[in-house]
């Protein structure tokens, strides 16, 4: 199982930060996603490739700023892990944190690159840089 952390410092305050990529379902609006859906527990992701995962959400913790989820029943994919996090930098702004762990190997750098993607333009909608 390879695992992949992806660091990003945001100018904007921690629960500014948490309201927008804490919520599982606008996942799409800053991650390279064509679209999701949220149904309790569960995310269903799409790809620009036109394939759809399932994920089990365990964990939207507002108070420590966290996310946690797992992409299930997929081909693909045998074991998978990741968190999110937004914690505050000292200043007030924020440090986001996301971490996957992930099977077969291979497929943690395609996470890692599209993680490192998705925090970058989210740095840049948040911060007004769009």
């Amino acid at each position: 199982m390879a695992f992949i952390r992806r660091d990003i410092h945001i100018s904007r305050s921690p629960q500014a930060v948490w309201d927008f990529l804490g919520d599982p379902a606008r996942l799409h609006e800053w991650f390279p996603i064509s679209g999701c859906r949220v149904e309790g527990t569960k995310r269903w992701i799409d790809l620009p490739t036109g394939i759809t995962f399932e994920e089990d959400i365990h964990l939207v913790d507002h108070h420590q700023r966290r996310f946690v989820y797992s992409i299930v029943n997929n081909l693909l994919i045998k074991d998978h892990f990741g968190i999110l996090d937004v914690v505050d930098d000292g200043h007030g702004h924020s440090i986001v944190t996301y971490s996957t762990q992930c099977t077969p190997n291979v497929l943690a750098l395609v996470t890692a690159g599209a993680a490192g993607h998705g925090l970058a333009n989210a740095k840049k909608i948040l911060e007004g840089k769009n």
